[in-house]
């Protein structure tokens, strides 16, 4: 077993498929994808746990906004991280 697994995966429609999930069924992960439409038994959602997605892509937009995010400026990794952090503190501040 891996030392960092994850608990749920959070995806789009784009993201359902019989092999992604039975994968994630395989590893003991919960799947929180909205069926597909052309899915002929659409899978139960928990649209609580969905709503998490939506939060998640927001705050990665706004970090977007930072042009030394996006297009990756910083020489090192570790000056590449202590941005993010940076980042991250000053979203959670302001």
């Amino acid at each position: 077993m891996r030392a960092c697994q994850p608990g749920k995966v959070l995806a789009d429609k784009p993201c359902d498929s019989n092999a992604n999930r039975l994968y994630y069924a395989d590893n003991a992960i919960q799947v929180i994808i909205p069926s597909r439409p052309n899915r002929l038994e659409p899978v139960p959602l928990d649209e609580e746990a969905y709503k998490d997605c939506n939060q998640v892509e927001r705050f990665f937009s706004r970090m977007k906004q930072y042009r030394r995010l996006a297009t990756r400026y910083d020489k090192t990794s570790a000056a590449f991280l202590g941005f993010w952090y940076l980042a991250a503190a000053l979203d959670w501040l302001i």
